[in-house]
């Protein structure tokens, strides 16, 4: 299948010495995908109607990203990041010893990170929506639909503050900015 290559959202040209790794679309998402969560997460018992609206983008977002997974640019896709378990814990091995590969797109951790942290926003998005809009089936069990959607939401901020801690460790083995790389979708080549 061929890439579907969106075009640059600017015309600066590259840094010497950069490939373009990350795609325009491939951005958006994943920093709609952060402004989203946060929303919600700010806005839970106190503006629903907000708190909903961020959910239900996320939803729209990782629908949107898992279908980029699937017909995206070459790191997009998922045939490039998801690891086998296996492939995970050697490079987790490898970077306990600090001698974890570089990689251009998402390292195996990254991978099996932004993985978990889909699953993870997915089922609280859905949660969320079961107590907001009860199956009737499902009406008796709701105080626990909603402590289950809170108990997902906060092991899903845990798992930011891993991502994020993973960006940090990554960034200075690597010596390589990585949020940046998230913005501007330019990593080093070499």
């Amino acid at each position: 299948m061929a890439d579907i290559t969106l075009p640059a959202e600017d015309d600066t040209p590259p840094a010497p010495g950069t490939v373009r790794v990350w795609d325009p679309l491939l951005r958006l998402i994943h920093w709609g995908i952060a402004a989203a969560f946060l929303t919600a997460w700010l806005s839970a018992e106190e503006v629903m109607v907000v708190h909903e609206a961020a959910g239900l983008s996320i939803i729209a977002l990782v629908g949107v990203r898992a279908l980029w997974g699937l017909i995206g640019s070459t790191h997009a896709r998922f045939t490039d990041f998801v690891p086998s378990g296996a492939g995970l814990m050697a490079y987790l091995r490898a970077l306990v010893h600090r001698r974890a590969d570089r990689h251009l797109g998402h390292n195996p951790a990254g991978g099996a990170m932004a993985l978990t942290l889909w699953f993870c926003l997915l089922g609280t998005a859905a949660l969320g929506l079961l107590t907001r809009y009860p199956i009737s089936a499902l009406r008796p069990y709701g105080h626990w639909l909603e402590e289950a959607h809170e108990l997902l939401a906060n092991g899903t901020l845990v798992l930011v503050g891993l991502h994020l801690a993973g960006v940090l460790v990554s960034s200075l083995l690597h010596r390589e900015n990585l949020i940046r790389s998230m913005l501007t979708g330019r990593k080093r080549a070499g």
